[in-house]
């Protein structure tokens, strides 16, 4: 191999590795306030713009649009979130339908048959990790962080949701 072929392969080599260690190094952000809006009814484009609000500008999280993740302004909600349901409770009550209905810190979630005012849950710690280049499973084995044992986080994949041990503080 000639001198200068074996020089740009050298500065490629090194460019790679510098752009994955910034951005497998930089400064972890902790997840932005608010909810992301209801998915449509019909998909959205099926493509993983962003796979968690520090790759979304301003204060845009990172959410599903039915087929993929793209960045959208979020609606302001409460922190937390809604206790599972009880399957007992058969209250058909709609007390709310929105988190500012609700008075100190609870939030409006569902009963299984309305709405109701409930304390909520602490969200776990953590973002999720950067996806990784490769596509995960395309299945939804949990829709949020309480689907999670321990202190797993229900992460995109690029693909789907799984559990994932998250990213705390700074690295």
């Amino acid at each position: 191999m000639d001198k200068g072929c074996s020089t740009v392969c050298v500065l490629i080599v090194a460019l790679c590795a510098l752009v994955h260690f910034g951005t497998v190094f930089s400064t972890v952000k902790t997840a932005k306030p608010g909810v992301c809006p209801r998915r449509r009814l019909d998909f959205g484009h099926c493509a993983e713009i962003c796979s968690n609000d520090r790759d979304c500008p301003n204060n845009e999280k990172c959410c599903s649009n039915g087929c993929g993740h793209e960045c959208m302004a979020p609606l302001s909600a409460k922190p937390g979130v809604c206790p599972r349901r009880r399957l007992h409770n058969r209250r058909c009550t709609k007390s709310c339908s929105k988190d500012r209905d609700c008075p100190n810190n609870e939030k409006c979630c569902s009963n299984g048959c309305g709405h109701e005012c409930m304390a909520p849950l602490s969200a776990k710690p953590g973002v999720c990790p950067r996806r990784r280049l490769d596509f995960g499973h395309c299945a939804e084995i949990c829709s949020n962080d309480r689907d999670c044992p321990n202190n797993e986080k229900c992460c995109s994949n690029g693909c789907g949701h799984e559990c994932m041990a998250p990213v705390i503080g700074e690295i």
